[in-house]
């Protein structure tokens, strides 16, 4: 399995070793600390950095609490402009009826002093009549004449107020078809203050989610100071060893080898033995540490070595141009010796399938390839294919 290999564990961001939790060969687990790592980037040098942008994060959502207040009391405000509106309106017909109700009674002020001015005219025309003739007397004439001049100023005042309410009556109509205009101002204005104040709240929203993001990185930062296991094993190598050393993001800090693993063994072969080669067939191997005896051509009579099987078979070659397969335990066989180690070298051994003698010297003679045999070999061999070197996974 991939994650059974070696491999070694980087640092997800630029740091400097400050302590170490392990040391050379030692067994973790999984999520256990491996060293700790100080800031080297100024943008993060602040210790009270999370609880600033927390802080900035609060901030900035009373802002926009406060954002939707405004907006609110806006939306009140223009709804009562609109019943403010409406109410002026009743209010200023109203008006207009009573000052039309106004000038009808002017008007008939008027009539009754034309009527009044009228009858003194006549009177004292016929005073004056009788005055010449030595009937009335002079007091009664001189009393016409002031009555005639009471009816005519009346007659002039009822005129003063009959216009003066027409004044106010087209006064009025003017304030009615204005206060429209007016209040359509008023209403206008707050809802431009009020979608103002929508923008800026959506600005602060975008403002919001960019610190919220950035909370979380900073937090997410913070949990990255401390490099831990990815998987339990074992702690082989330190390639960054020292307390005060810098590494770089994505650099290799340790090497750890899985300590749950199974074996097998990564072969190399030449594109023109790829054909001879499927998955299934056996492979026997020689392990370095383990002392082997090779009878060429008599597989079952070596001594030493260890069977497998071919589990995988590259498609595409290696930068040497060979092609990798791998071949894991043969669980029927023997099994391998528990003491194998992740890195051992081994050389493998394909076996060929079996052929008549004078076919193997015919085929020497004429240079042609051996004929591998296909599927799970059963009983002996007749011959081995020279070894491939090789190195245990």
């Amino acid at each position: 399995m991939p994650e059974q290999r070696p491999q070694t564990i980087h640092s997800t961001i630029a740091g400097r070793i400050e302590k170490w939790y392990v040391k050379e060969g030692q067994l973790v687990q999984k999520g256990d600390t491996i060293l700790k790592l100080a800031e080297v980037k100024e943008d993060y040098f602040d210790p009270n950095l999370l609880a600033r942008t927390a802080n900035q994060v609060q901030a900035k959502e009373a802002v926009i609490n406060a954002y939707d207040a405004k907006a609110d009391a806006l939306q009140n405000q223009t709804e009562a402009l609109r019943l403010e509106l409406s109410l002026k309106k009743l209010q200023l017909q109203d008006k207009i009826r009573q000052i039309d109700y106004k000038i009808e009674s002017n008007k008939a002020e008027l009539m009754q002093a034309n009527l009044d001015q009228q009858i003194a005219d006549f009177q004292l025309r016929r005073t004056d009549t009788l005055y010449q003739k030595g009937i009335y007397a002079l007091n009664d004439l001189e009393a016409k004449r002031l009555k005639a001049q009471e009816t005519g100023a009346k007659l002039v005042v009822a005129e003063n107020k009959l216009r003066e309410s027409q004044t106010e009556l087209i006064i009025a109509k003017t304030e009615l078809s204005n206060v429209d205009n007016e209040y359509a101002n008023k209403i206008a204005k707050a809802n431009a203050d009020r979608f103002s104040t929508l923008s800026d709240k959506f600005d602060s929203e975008g403002t919001l989610n960019k610190l919220k993001n950035q909370y979380e990185n900073y937090s997410r930062r913070n949990d990255l100071y401390f490099v831990v296991a990815p998987q339990n094993g074992y702690i082989t190598k330190a390639i960054k060893p020292g307390v005060g050393e810098i590494i770089k993001e994505g650099e290799d800090i340790v090497s750890i080898v899985p300590s749950d693993y199974e074996l097998a063994v990564e072969l190399y072969i030449k594109p023109m033995d790829l054909p001879l080669i499927q998955v299934g067939n056996e492979v026997r191997f020689i392990f370095d540490g383990w002392p082997a005896f090779v009878f060429s051509g008599w597989p079952n009579a070596s001594f030493g070595t260890f069977s497998g099987k071919v589990v995988a078979i590259d498609n595409i070659p290696n930068e040497d141009n060979l092609y990798r397969l791998l071949a894991a335990p043969n669980d029927a066989t023997k099994p391998w010796p528990t003491a194998l180690r992740v890195g051992s070298g081994a050389q493998g051994i394909a076996l060929l399938k079996d052929v008549a003698v004078w076919y193997e010297i015919w085929r020497r003679l004429n240079g042609f390839p051996p004929d591998y045999y296909a599927g799970t070999i059963e009983g002996k061999s007749s011959g081995f294919k020279p070894p491939v070197k090789a190195v245990a996974k």
